[in-house]
């Protein structure tokens, strides 16, 4: 199949290149744009507390805030507040509230926001708006706030800083968006110059980009189709994503590719013959590799977090496409760049001699079981640090500490608990519809101030249909903390159910419920997924290999990788830079480009120990052979693929450092240790026990040409 799909493309690459063009501009121009969600409570399941109770808000308290920020009011000598001091105050409130922006809902203040030891006053400043544009409209808010406050106090001696949810949104952005375009030119700038120095030839190196980033416009095309017909819908990060993963496999195949090309040519075939067996040699790994990770994306489907359940389809789609991309369109214009796509340089001509490939070859095929115990040694010891991880869902903590908003917090919590920016909500609903009554409020207000890590319970507040109100309990620590969201879940949430009055039901939402319930679905929805995965995967190394043997060491090792690069994160940030957890997305981040672009490495390389197997070799020359001419292919694409998210280490922003390093790490272990010496070590072991129940390293009928590649086999390991 895959040498008639050469032959067509290779014979014909302007009807290739022009229908690709076509199917490209037409995707474009006519598929809808996919839709995104910011709110990550929208994507959990209806069945969770937290979402029943922001269902509840929303129909008793339609004028609910949002989101709020705050502004916090201290004395600039940092002595306690006086009598005149907090008039001040209160006088500035009632000026903002005569001119509030439109997104403001009110400025609140009074006794109670006095800090009982008198260090600060607080305005709180509910906000109403979800959307992308009230969320620029709130950032434009909090600014006109910082504006107007300086006259308000000028002379009073008070000094006021403006922090919150929203304030800290606006601080930050900056520092976002400096991360984005520092990570964004550093990826460019790294892939360009690896693939440069790789191939000394800028062509080469210009041309996966252009390539890559054409296609991303037309998997997203078809990604907003099937959204609309399936009806999905993304997060805000979900496009970011696409564009690593493209451009993560998008090198990777396109190396595959030009490794066996150049390799080809070397052994003497002209530029057509070269592509041709190159699209051949490589077409089933790269079908087999884009079918893996498709199918391992896919699987987010059954996940009940609705962010990967969004991702899965998305990814999947975007893989599909840019292996089609990998086996049509780079094929046809390399085939008619030909040689001169390595212009100028000339090294293309010249066999490698005494290469590290050669000697890491060398020594995997003499000493297999020394290779695949010694590497294995190493994933084990790493993985062994995955049984400490933790989760942090404390994004405002990984941001530069700096900023208005971060100063406003601390000094904030210089008189109030933590948890007054972002309380716990609990809705106290009656069960027959009958308005809820003072005195259930009062009783449940009592009963909560002695509820475990809770610091403070606001007023009451009734709710339209006076059968639903609210009550805000104010947590001791710092609501985004693993102390507050197991506290929530463990103690806190019973507590509150069992104090609910007498006719009444009690429901725990706010953004620490939040977070407790997506915890819980995170660790349902990877409990699901990867034992799915992983037979997944095995089946479809199973239908590549003809093998029932190697396709459950090779998911064992992937597996083995997957926690090892866990681990990893969580000796250098829990451990070395003490942090008090990682961010919770890194497990599923790994299982996108770990788990599933990583098996791509096992799969090249597994090919051709199956390949040089065919050619007659025996199990240790074979895997010899394998590292020799596979490993630069690995190497080369595990190096930009973990350079290009190392980069991510270069922001300031806690959550990209450690996605970064992570994944970084992850690649290098699939690439260096996995795919190099693990698994070439235990199929020289096991030889053609590996390969059963099939035949797929029998060896074919020579050709009565002589193999060129012989030539180049290690000493000691010509068949």
């Amino acid at each position: 199949m895959f040498a008639r799909l050469a032959r067509f493309v290779v014979r014909h690459p302007w009807w290739t290149i022009v229908a690709w063009l076509v199917a490209a501009a037409l995707i474009i121009a006519f598929s809808p744009k996919l839709t995104t969600e910011s709110d990550q409570g929208d994507f959990l399941p209806s069945k969770y507390e937290s979402v029943q109770a922001i269902k509840i808000a929303e129909k008793a308290f339609p004028a609910q805030e949002d989101t709020s920020s705050l502004i916090v009011v201290k004395r600039t000598d940092g002595g306690p507040l006086t009598a005149p001091d907090t008039a001040k105050v209160n006088e500035a409130a009632t000026s903002l509230n005569s001119a509030k922006p439109p997104t403001v809902l009110n400025f609140l203040t009074g006794p109670q926001a006095v800090a009982p030891n008198k260090a600060v006053q607080v305005i709180m400043v509910p906000m109403k708006g979800t959307s992308q544009a009230d969320s620029k409209k709130q950032g434009e808010a909090v600014k006109e706030i910082r504006k107007d406050l300086p006259a308000l106090l000028k002379g009073s001696g008070l000094e006021a800083k403006v922090g919150g949810d929203v304030a800290g949104f606006v601080d930050n952005e900056d520092s976002f968006n400096k991360s984005f375009e520092i990570v964004g030119i550093a990826t460019f700038v790294l892939i360009i110059g690896l693939i440069l120095l790789i191939f000394r030839a800028p062509l080469a190196a210009v041309l996966p980009i252009i390539v890559i980033m054409v296609t991303m416009q037309v998997a997203m095309g078809l990604i907003g189709a099937a959204s609309k017909v399936f009806g999905f819908s993304g997060d805000d990060s979900l496009s970011t994503i696409i564009l690593i993963v493209l451009f993560g496999i998008g090198a990777d195949y396109y190396l595959f590719l030009m490794f066996r090309f150049r390799e080809r040519l070397r052994a003497g075939d002209d530029k057509k013959t070269a592509m041709i067996t190159a699209v051949e040699r490589v077409g089933e790994v790269i079908s087999s590799a884009a079918a893996a990770i498709a199918v391992t994306f896919l699987v987010l489907l059954l996940a009940t977090f609705g962010v990967f359940s969004a991702w899965g389809p998305s990814l999947a789609i975007a893989v599909v496409v840019m292996g089609i991309t990998s086996l049509t369109l780079f094929p046809a214009l390399v085939s008619l760049l030909g040689t001169a796509v390595f212009w100028p340089s000339k090294a293309w001509k010249k066999q490698p001699k005494g290469s590290v490939s050669t000697a890491i070859g060398r020594a995997v095929g003499k000493r297999p079981a020394v290779a695949a115990a010694a590497s294995g040694l190493v994933l084990v010891v790493l993985a062994l640090g995955s049984l400490g991880f933790k989760a942090d869902y404390d994004f405002a903590a990984g941001f530069p500490q700096d900023t208005e908003s971060a100063r406003a917090t601390k000094d904030m919590e210089k008189g109030f608990p933590p948890g007054l920016t972002t309380p716990v909500q609990v809705f106290i609903k009656s069960e027959n519809g009958q308005p809820v009554t003072q005195e259930q409020l009062a009783s449940f207000s009592a009963a909560a101030k002695t509820a475990p890590g809770v610091g403070r319970v606001q007023q009451p507040v009734p709710g339209r249909d006076k059968s639903v109100a609210r009550v805000d309990l104010v947590l001791k620590t710092n609501p985004a903390s693993n102390e507050s969201i197991s506290l929530v879940k463990d103690k806190l949430a019973p507590a509150v159910h069992k104090a609910a009055p007498a006719g009444t039901r009690a429901y725990v939402g706010g953004q620490t419920a939040i977070f407790a319930d997506i915890n819980a679905v995170n660790n349902r929805d990877l409990s699901v997924i990867l034992p799915v995965a992983a037979v997944l995967i095995a089946l479809i190394l199973a239908l590549l290999l003809r093998s029932a043997v190697a396709p459950v060491y090779l998911v064992i090792a992937v597996l083995l990788g997957f926690a090892a690069t866990l681990g990893s994160a969580v000796y250098v940030f829990q451990g070395a830079m003490g942090e008090p957890g990682v961010t919770f997305q890194l497990p599923i981040v790994l299982y996108l480009f770990v788990l599933a672009i990583g098996t791509d490495y096992n799969i090249l390389m597994t090919a051709r120990l199956r390949e040089e197997a065919k050619e007659g070799h025996d199990p240790r020359t074979a895997a010899a052979l394998a590292v020799q001419h596979g490993g630069p292919t690995v190497a080369a694409a595990g190096l930009i693929l973990a350079g290009t998210f190392s980069v991510m280490m270069l922001a300031p922003v806690s959550m990209l450092q450690q996605m970064g390093f992570s994944v970084a790490i992850g690649i290098a272990l699939s690439a260096f240790v996995m795919s190099t010496f693990l698994v070439p070590g235990i199929t020289a072991m096991l030889g053609h026990r590996a390969w059963w129940p099939g035949h797929g390293d029998e060896p074919k009928k020579r050709p009565l040409a002589t193999d060129t590649r012989e030539d180049f086999a290690p000493s000691g390991y010509r068949a």
